[in-house]
């Protein structure tokens, strides 16, 4: 009978974070991020760095509809390479103090809109580009982030969009007439 109550999406979409937060819990907490109650394994990184640089990767690319557990793998993405390069954790600490400095207190505790200020501040940094580029993959690149977006993921082993998908846009008002071109 669950399925007279929840559409395949719908399903997806709870499993997905259910398997997600099950896999991030089995691991050893060293870490505890604000959020819903998860927990990471950090090699190099410390906490007070982790928790800056999880609000700024939230900030970077933020959907509401994402908790701190489909963010988690960036940062520790960030932390792997932190432990395998002295540079790579050196650049993490000092960008996070930049972070922190910049209006005089620290970055997690300002409001959204004077993080953005801050952010765009740095963008052309090394820092920034290091935390953005591991976030495009990290979190992008994550199946319960995609199942928590909507994107049912490639469509090419299945034949493509064109017979399968290419118009189901429920979350996208539909186009007006004139936008669509006309079959010649």
């Amino acid at each position: 009978m669950l399925h007279a109550y929840l559409s395949r999406r719908q399903f997806l979409l709870h499993s997905g974070s259910a398997v997600a937060g099950v896999a991030v819990l089995g691991s050893a907490p060293a870490f505890l991020l604000p959020g819903p109650a998860w927990a990471g394994e950090l090699k190099t990184l410390a906490q007070p760095v982790a928790t800056t640089l999880l609000q700024m990767c939230r900030a970077i690319f933020p959907h509401a509809e994402l908790d701190d557990v489909h963010y988690a793998p960036w940062v520790q993405g960030l932390d792997a390479e932190a432990a395998a390069d002295p540079a790579v954790a050196s650049l993490l600490g000092d960008g996070v103090r930049t972070l922190d400095a910049a209006r005089g207190k620290p970055f997690v505790d300002l409001e959204m809109s004077t993080q953005l200020e801050v952010l765009r501040g740095i963008e052309s940094s090394a820092f920034f580009q290091k935390v953005r580029g591991k976030g495009v993959v990290a979190l992008y690149g994550n199946k319960a982030v995609w199942a928590r977006l909507g994107y049912e993921g490639a469509s090419w082993d299945k034949g493509g969009y064109l017979h399968r998908g290419f118009n189901d846009l429920d979350w996208l008002p539909d186009p007006p007439e004139e936008a669509s071109p006309k079959p010649a």
